[in-house]
């Protein structure tokens, strides 16, 4: 008796082209395995034995494969409409059962993977009778029925793991390959699969280039549906604080990224609720589990060093953004959010701009398409050098493209009356002993009739009148955000230094100087802030222990102040240096939500939070990022984050704000902080805050 096979079914209506892709997926299979392949029109007995040919199939092939034991069946014979001779299937290191039924109820106990295959239907009946002949055309009806009536009790769509568009253009079985690489169930097997998708080369390519980078985006990525901007558009030099040279500001704003997932490495998730799906192409494969321990098994490994000369952490990899939601991952509780829990897409080409070297890098993963991707990226690149077109969007509004900008007029959460109540609900918690600080919440919401609100436009408007170092456009099918943030969350450098820069403490900048300054320095020194800020650094440098080197952890600037277009704000900077061989995914969720979002104690607070908000936070107060082919990390906390929903009829925008609430805070002076954290973003969309 040999070893028990993995068996993966692939299923799906006749002529959805589950025949060519078995053949194809198992011929790059055996490059590393022994397979066998198992066709069910072989055991089908006659035009009208679909249901009995699942069964003969179950009992007599899955059965005994599942066992390590040989197969022997009967076949049927086609031409004499009779049962044929006897036929066996061996049990390989890997077996690959194809046909309509093939991943039936009663052959499910006998699995390891389901893939289901679609196709167009007029595409399916084009594609049987031309392999079948003339001999299948007088059946074709009665078929589909049966296959009609057999799916309506047995949705095997809805269960399989990985499920394929097959357009018969040659893509589906790379891209089912990789899909499958993602099942827990098949890791051992694929191993050598997946070696190969760590043993990655890089090209990099410098180019002496000082793009506009909006244009670039635009040239670019204008028309992929998965694209994103993490835009550092605090250039050096501008106003304030941030900006004077060598400063915490000049480091962080030194990086734009902008990447899509197209490609032959593309790839694009969404996680939510516990369930993770993945596209790749065509092809989508789903997962069940927490995020981290996904992000885990694809991330946190050195699988590429950065080119010598090359002065980016970023290398490639994950970039998108994880939702608050996933605190239920993280101690908090589980709430449902409108938006997924994550969204990031799989880069394996992209375009760097050095800010301070004026420089543009062009880094593509070794593939058939990367000469011609390299190629365009370069032209793009020069075409934006050169100013050949004005920045998209010029100075207009936030509407479509040569329209006028729509009247935005948002609605909160909470009046003034019910915010300001639940002010006094923290307050009261805090009393109690349940919480020394509460980062409460609330968001604002406005509609506009599709197509009328263009959230690429949209968010130029945000980065003129708001520049920020972690500012980013994440254009996610049909959900889009647009964040001018100023907070980092968290960086893990791929040598292991970790950094925290918390935000707490703001004020609103003045147009007169000497009101501006007074302004600062108000905030410098007042101690309520200060006391804000410090309980923050204190939860951070808890949260970064658990995974650093003992004693590593240290606080390198308390209470400094940094001026931004409109608003001064406290930051602090907590470094550490993260353990040799501990999981980086997991010291991100160690951390995850941002305690500047949350308050502290963390655990106790958050519940406290969902309790007075009663509703989620979706995008905002997570973090938006890269996850670096290099092992490192750079995430800013979602916040001055406006978040665009594309629907049939209307667009949905919804911006989040927010502030911390201590024991002696004031009602009226935290409500006024949040028009003042909202009035950027507002302000650039030609909108006010709510009345009331």
């Amino acid at each position: 008796m040999s070893p028990a096979p993995v068996i993966i079914a692939i299923d799906g209506r006749s002529g959805a082209g589950k025949t060519t892709l078995a053949i194809e997926l198992a011929a790059r299979l055996r490059e590393h395995h022994k397979v066998s392949l198992f066709h069910l029109e072989d055991i089908y007995p006659g035009w009208n034995g679909l249901a009995a040919g699942i069964e003969r199939y179950a009992a007599t092939v899955l059965a005994p494969l599942r066992r390590g034991e040989a197969a022997h069946w009967v076949s049927w014979d086609w031409e004499r409409h009779y049962d044929g001779d006897t036929r066996l299937t061996p049990p390989a290191e890997i077996v690959l059962v194809e046909g309509v039924g093939a991943a039936a109820a009663a052959a499910m106990p006998f699995l390891d993977a389901v893939i289901w295959a679609d196709s167009p239907d007029q595409d399916r009946r084009t594609r049987a009778l031309a392999r079948d002949g003339e001999n299948y055309r007088p059946y074709w009806d009665q078929w589909a029925g049966q296959e009609d009536e057999w799916l309506a009790a047995d949705d095997v769509p809805s269960r399989a793991d990985v499920r394929v568009l097959n357009l018969a253009d040659g893509a589906a079985p790379a891209e089912v390959l990789q899909a499958l690489q993602y099942l827990p169930a098949l890791s051992p097997v694929l191993l050598p699969e997946l070696s190969a998708r760590r043993g990655l080369q890089l090209t990099a390519e410098r180019l002496d280039a000082a793009p506009d980078a909006a244009r670039l985006f635009e040239l670019l990525y204008g028309r992929s549906p998965n694209a994103v901007w993490l835009d550092s558009s605090l250039a050096e030099g501008g106003a304030g604080e941030p900006n004077r040279p060598g400063g915490a500001g000049a480091e962080r704003s030194r990086f734009s990224i902008l990447a899509d997932d197209g490609g032959s490495f593309g790839q694009s998730v969404r996680h939510r609720s516990g369930r993770t799906r993945v596209s790749i192409g065509n092809s989508t494969v789903q997962t069940d589990g927490g995020f981290f321990r996904w992000l885990d098994g694809v991330w946190g490994r050195r699988a590429l060093r950065a080119p010598e000369g090359y002065p980016c952490e970023f290398t490639l990899g994950w970039l998108g953004y994880l939702g608050y939601e996933l605190k239920r991952e993280t101690g908090g509780s589980n709430v449902e959010a409108a938006t997924p829990d994550a969204c990031l897409i799989f880069a394996g080409r992209a375009v760097v701009l050095d800010h301070r070297e004026r420089t543009a890098w062009l880094l593509a993963l070794d593939a058939p398409d990367a000469g011609d991707w390299l190629a365009t990226a370069r032209a793009a690149v020069l075409a934006a050098d050169r100013g050949l077109e004005p920045e998209a969007g010029g100075s207009g509004g936030v509407g479509h493209p040569g329209g006028t900008a729509p009247a935005l007029d948002f609605s909160a959460r909470d009046t003034e009356a019910a915010y300001k109540a639940k002010i006094a609900a923290a307050q009261y918690e805090i009393t109690e002993g349940n919480s020394y600080e509460v980062c409460l919440t609330t968001a604002l919401t406005a509609g506009a009739p599709a197509g009328e609100l263009d959230p690429w436009q949209a968010y130029l408007a945000l980065r003129r009148r708001n520049p920020a170092p972690f500012a980013s456009f994440l254009r996610l099918s049909d959900l889009t955000v647009a964040s001018t943030s100023p907070e980092r969350f968290l960086r893990i450098s791929a040598d292991g230094a970790m950094r925290a820069e918390p935000i707490k403490g703001t004020r609103r900048r003045a147009d007169d100087a000497a009101r501006d300054e007074g302004l600062r320095r108000e905030l410098e020194s007042s101690p309520k802030d200060r006391a804000e800020n410090i309980m923050i650094v204190d939860l951070l440098r808890n949260d970064l222990s658990h995974f650093a080197v003992p004693g590593s952890v240290s606080v390198s600037r308390l209470c400094a102040i940094e001026s931004y277009a409109t608003v001064h704000q406290m930051v602090s900077t907590i470094d550490a240096r993260l353990r040799p061989g501990m999981p980086r995914a997991e010291a991100v969720a160690a951390c995850f939500p941002a305690g500047s979002m949350t308050g502290a104690p963390k655990v106790s607070t958050m519940a406290i939070l969902d309790r007075l908000e009663a509703a989620p936070r979706g995008v905002y107060s997570g973090a938006i990022g890269y996850f670096s082919l290099s092992g490192a990390t750079d995430l800013a906390v979602a916040i001055r984050t406006l978040v665009a929903a594309a629907g049939t009829d209307r667009t949905t925008l919804s911006l989040g704000v927010g502030g911390a609430i201590t024991a002696d805070s004031s009602p009226q002076e935290e409500y006024e902080e949040i028009r003042t954290k909202a009035f950027g973003v507002l302000s650039a969309l030609g909108a006010e805050f709510p009345r009331g």
